[in-house]
């Protein structure tokens, strides 16, 4: 009995003493105390009807293409052929519209539209959808506008940008670059607030250019306002290319297109760059689409 009592007593010392010397378990940071991830951004694509030749304002292959583009990347993606009602963008926070002469807008989608930005929502305007009848009040959503039934653009032309602002986020490693598109020129452009040109180009010597040949015009920018005093900022981002479907996969201008949605949808810019792992292992390994840019 002496020996066993002994033998638990030395035990007990030497658990206790092992302890001793263990270093204190970590603390864990509560789930509420971590820094909070931003929620996925809400995109609304606004899409058309086909128009033009094969490969030229291929709106519903976008609305496709993107959707699908947008959701690997973490986006929640919703779209139409036609413009979104009040409970479509209740739920948005970037409306991206490739569609042409989406200037036109009834009484009740001007309400929708000032109401959607009135709360601060996005825009992001590609191509022809800032084409219009009355290209003032599209330019107080989106900086410029231009208007239906002129002449005021080029055709099947190289348009050779100048990056202007390479410190800006949607800008971010784009360098000079050259695709064949058309642009447009003799825009309306709003004067309170300017907007922020992020790229120029030439206008290249074409037939409908005439004397506005080798004028410099912004084909890129952003913009910044509110509707009300006191009201959240809208922002808008504006590409004026897309003539030529192919071209929303060159790899200089996919990537700056979804910094562009980011950003107008305020959220870091590089918040669509990674694409995310997809159920069955299969990440799509597209032209401009493979993991991070």
């Amino acid at each position: 009995m002496k020996v066993r009592l002994t033998l638990l007593g030395a035990a007990v010392v030497l658990c206790t003493s092992v302890m001793a010397q263990q270093p204190p378990p970590q603390q864990t940071a509560p789930a509420a105390a971590q820094a909070p991830q931003a929620p996925p951004l809400r995109v609304f694509i606004q899409a058309g009807l086909k128009t033009h030749a094969e490969g030229q304002h291929d709106y519903p292959q976008f609305l496709a293409d993107w959707s699908k583009l947008l959701t690997n990347r973490g986006a929640i993606v919703d779209g139409a052929l036609h413009f979104p009602s009040a409970r479509e963008l209740a739920s948005a926070d970037v409306l991206v519209i490739y569609k042409g002469d989406a200037g036109y807008l009834s009484m009740e989608d001007r309400a929708t539209l000032d109401n959607f930005l009135r709360r601060g929502g996005g825009l992001v305007s590609l191509h022809d959808a800032l084409c219009g009848p009355a290209p003032e009040e599209f330019a107080s959503f989106v900086g410029g506008a231009k208007k239906h039934g002129e002449v005021n653009y080029t055709l099947e032309a190289d348009v050779p940008y100048t990056v202007v602002d390479k410190t800006h986020p949607i800008m971010q490693g784009v360098t000079d670059f050259t695709i064949k598109d058309e642009a447009f020129f003799n825009m309306t452009w709003s004067k309170t607030p300017e907007i922020h040109v992020l790229a120029t180009a030439v206008m290249a010597k074409t037939p409908s250019a005439g004397t506005h040949a080798g004028e410099v015009v912004p084909q890129i920018w952003t913009y910044e306002t509110s509707l009300l005093p006191g009201a959240p900022a809208l922002r808008a981002c504006v590409w004026m290319q897309g003539h030529n479907y192919a071209n929303f996969s060159d790899p200089q201008v996919q990537p700056m297109l979804l910094r562009g949605i980011s950003w107008a949808g305020k959220r870091p810019a590089d918040a669509l760059a990674t694409e995310r792992a997809q159920r069955g292992g299969g990440g799509g390994r597209g032209r401009g689409r493979g993991g991070q840019f």
